[in-house]
């Protein structure tokens, strides 16, 4: 059994004692009334095209200023409160979601991804519903998606985007899960790793993202993101995660039309992850 398949595993036996603790037509009622009184957009795939845009312009001596265009930051950088992973253990186990995400708002970043899985990554959802006040960025909800009741989930605890891995679900299921996604306006980031895995990419999904590691063996080489980045249609924002070290690491990748830049354990590991987020910044 890979590490992939041993935690979408332990994710269906956790998500069979949760719906008991919370049972799903209770979860649906919170959302319906959250709906009811919808809160501000806060569009994953928008800020990513407009960052573009915007680091585009900058790049051509400030042509988006000239054009009145919102002041954002143009990195493109979706920056990750990440205290473990299954391959490194503890990152950072006091990392506190009160004061982290903030951090990586002022510093410069163009989204958030919060880790809700407890068992490997030692998140939780209190978490992001911690940062969620806290923040005006996107957010996106980094969980192993597996069932639809974890969509509705995310939509209650305050996530923008919502990820779906392509080498958890069948086609049909990431369809199913994606279209619940957008009935609650929420952003879908399919994740894929190989080409094998394109097929997945439907009308449903807003942003696709290139995991540089191999899932089944957790392995990381850029280059992946090199290789399908012509392979992914042009209308979908682009995105590359994992591996990413370097400011010359994104310049590349944006070359290759890539949107979007996931980072999380390069920062995480710093005593000051938002001031490692800032210096990294300065040195684009």
């Amino acid at each position: 059994m890979s590490i992939l398949e041993e935690i979408c595993n332990r994710k269906r036996q956790d998500l069979s004692a949760i719906k008991e603790q919370l049972p799903p037509r209770d979860l649906y009622r919170k959302v319906e009334a959250l709906m009811d009184n919808p809160q501000p957009l806060r569009s994953l795939s928008e800020a990513l095209k407009q960052a573009a845009e915007r680091a585009c312009c900058t790049d051509n001596q400030g042509c988006c200023a000239a054009q009145g265009a919102r002041q954002q930051s143009p990195t493109g950088i979706i920056a990750e409160f990440k205290r473990k992973s299954p391959s490194k253990g503890w990152i950072k186990e006091e990392g506190k979601p009160e004061i982290i995400p903030p951090a990586y708002e002022k510093a410069g970043a163009t989204a958030l991804s919060i880790l809700t899985d407890e068992h490997y990554f030692g998140g939780c959802n209190d978490y992001l519903r911690t940062a969620r006040p806290l923040v005006s960025l996107p957010i996106l909800r980094k969980d192993f998606m597996v069932d639809e009741y974890q969509i509705f989930e995310a939509k209650e605890m305050g996530a923008d985007a919502v990820l779906l891995i392509a080498a958890c679900l069948t086609k049909a299921e990431c369809l199913a899960l994606a279209r619940t996604a957008r009935m609650l306006n929420l952003d879908t980031l399919l994740e894929i790793h190989d080409e094998t895995e394109l097929d997945y990419i439907s009308e449903e999904i807003n942003v696709v993202g290139v995991n540089n590691r191999n899932l089944h063996v957790f392995r990381t080489d850029v280059q992946t993101s090199v290789n399908l980045a012509p392979k992914i249609p042009n209308e979908f924002v682009k995105i590359s995660e994992s591996g990413l070290a370097t400011p010359e690491d994104l310049k590349m990748l944006r070359l290759c039309g890539y949107s979007g830049f996931l980072m999380g354990e390069r920062f995480m590991k710093a005593d000051d992850p938002g001031q490692a987020l800032a210096d990294f910044i300065a040195k684009l």
